[in-house]
């Protein structure tokens, strides 16, 4: 990768990032075996969906951010919800649906409204009087998924009062909505939501890549990325030193070298339903990569030393939806499988693995040296 400098006869190489042997390869083999599980739960097949125990153990994001059951349910429900709402109700659902990341809490919003949430019922205080009464009944509102800044940036002491000022100061004062949909880039679009309070860099991104599912923008997923902090942790392990390149430009690289890569370690990878690899995908492979060390390489070391969530089997139907602007094809015959622990496989085998992928990788090195 070359970058100008100063004038067009002048180039400055940057230097790659310094692999971690058989932690990178760790990045690849994971993509490709979580995949695989995925594809065979759709497939109809009988659980365990993989020989990895750790995958059989623990909870893991799919590889694909939007095959994963929120964004399904966003896609769906939200970004392509069969109603009557306007493009600027349409921008506001889905910054209000990231924000809670809560199905329970957008479906108890569609039934009070007997329909999605808008912009008037913003303005009037009804949203506001909704979300009061959902939090009582519910016992709260919000997913752990993201991390959300919870400063009472409008005043008040409840995060969710705090986010409808924060709703309000944007679409009803500022005509986000407008801005959104006049914008040239993905990051213009994270730029223009990271102006406002409570929406930090990662949180901006996650939600721009919600608004470009939709049918109001259609922006590559490859122009922008921005690392969150597992994804940090996760480069960290996956690379000895980033060198020359920031941490998004290490997850854009990868999208780069997914299938040289996936090729050279002779690891299945078909993609989503011949989609490949985006940089959202990448960001979030990073991530969960932390997460897989956590068991397959615990000698590295991080703020966090185990991996809270235990995989169970879900008893809710797949039914996929994906954005029709990508011309996918999805298929499925999964029935809700329900595991028992006397399936597991024990032996891990990852101290080979990490010594074959390590003398992979060493080999590579010598041959392009």
């Amino acid at each position: 990768m070359m970058t100008q400098v100063n004038s067009p006869m002048t180039f400055v190489r940057k230097t790659p990032p310094a692999l971690r042997a058989g932690v990178y390869e760790l990045y690849w083999t994971f993509a490709s075996r979580r995949q695989a599980a995925y594809e065979q739960r759709l497939s109809g097949a009988s659980w365990p969906w993989t020989s990895d125990r750790i995958l059989q153990v623990y909870k893991f994001c799919n590889v694909f951010r939007a095959s994963d059951r929120v964004s399904q349910y966003m896609i769906k429900d939200v970004a392509y919800a069969v109603d009557n709402s306007s493009a600027a109700d349409r921008i506001f659902q889905i910054v209000a649906f990231r924000t809670f990341s809560n199905i329970a809490t957008w479906r108890t919003l569609r039934a009070y409204f007997d329909g999605a949430p808008t912009l008037e019922h913003l303005r009037s205080g009804e949203f506001e009087s909704a979300l009061d009464k959902i939090k009582k009944a519910n016992g709260g509102l919000y997913t752990g998924a993201f991390i959300l800044c919870a400063n009472k940036a409008y005043g008040f002491d409840e995060k969710h009062r705090n986010h409808v000022g924060l709703f309000k100061h944007m679409f009803l004062e500022n005509k986000l909505d407008e801005r959104i949909r006049a914008a040239n880039s993905l990051e213009q679009v994270v730029r223009h939501l990271q102006d406002f309070p409570l929406m930090g860099p990662f949180m901006a991104y996650q939600t721009a890549i919600d608004l470009n599912y939709s049918s109001l923008l259609d922006f590559s997923e490859n122009d922008y990325t921005q690392a969150g902090p597992g994804a940090i942790r996760g480069l960290k392990k996956a690379f000895t030193d980033l060198n020359d390149y920031s941490p998004s430009d290490a997850i854009l690289w990868m999208t780069e070298k997914q299938e040289a890569e996936f090729e050279r370690l002779e690891l299945p990878f078909e993609g989503l339903f011949g989609r490949p690899l985006h940089a959202i995908d990448c960001q979030g492979l990073f991530c969960e990569l932390d997460k897989y060390c956590r068991e397959a390489v615990p000698e590295l070391l991080s703020n966090r030393s185990r991996i809270k969530a235990r995989f169970t089997a879900s008893s809710e139907a797949i039914d996929l939806f994906f954005p029709p602007k990508w011309s996918l094809t999805p298929w499925t015959k999964a029935m809700p499988i329900h595991r028992t622990e006397d399936q597991m496989t024990l032996d891990f085998g990852f101290g080979e693995q990490r010594r074959s992928a390590a003398k992979r990788t060493e080999r590579h090195h010598h041959l392009t040296a």
